[in-house]
């Protein structure tokens, strides 16, 4: 049974978690590996080049669009999506991410924790808590 007094802080806290975690490794992306060698590093794990901004972008704001609770559930949809398919980089590296090249554990459980959070819903302290309001 769900605690409906208590969920809305669960779903805040998986937003944040989520939010942080996208706003952390998309400013990474842009500051640390910068666009030109995320877009070498898509290109040889197979993935193409030019979706490294696209990236990017998504990672940072929808990370901001997490934290502040708007469009939380559909940013975590897409998330989700974007989770799985970076863990397919992963899958023949073994499940523990501390494995050569990172396993698949930490990308799947984060694409997991994304469409627990879109199903879930915005939580509480969202500005916007659904597309529905817009």
């Amino acid at each position: 049974m769900t605690d409906t007094r208590t969920a809305p802080y669960a779903a805040l806290l998986l937003r944040l978690a989520l939010g942080l975690m996208f706003v952390a490794h998309g400013l990474t992306k842009l500051l640390v590996f910068t666009p030109a060698g995320t877009a070498k590093f898509f290109a040889s794990v197979g993935f193409a080049g030019w979706l490294a901004w696209p990236i990017i972008a998504f990672e940072i704001v929808g990370g901001v669009l997490l934290l502040t609770g708007l469009y939380a559930r559909a940013i975590a949809a897409l998330a989700a999506i974007e989770l799985f398919m970076a863990s397919t980089v992963h899958f023949g590296n073994g499940w523990m991410f501390t494995s050569a090249n990172g396993g698949w554990e930490y990308p799947v459980f984060l694409a997991v924790a994304a469409a627990v959070l879109a199903l879930l819903g915005d939580g509480a302290f969202a500005l916007k808590p659904t597309l529905r309001n817009a």
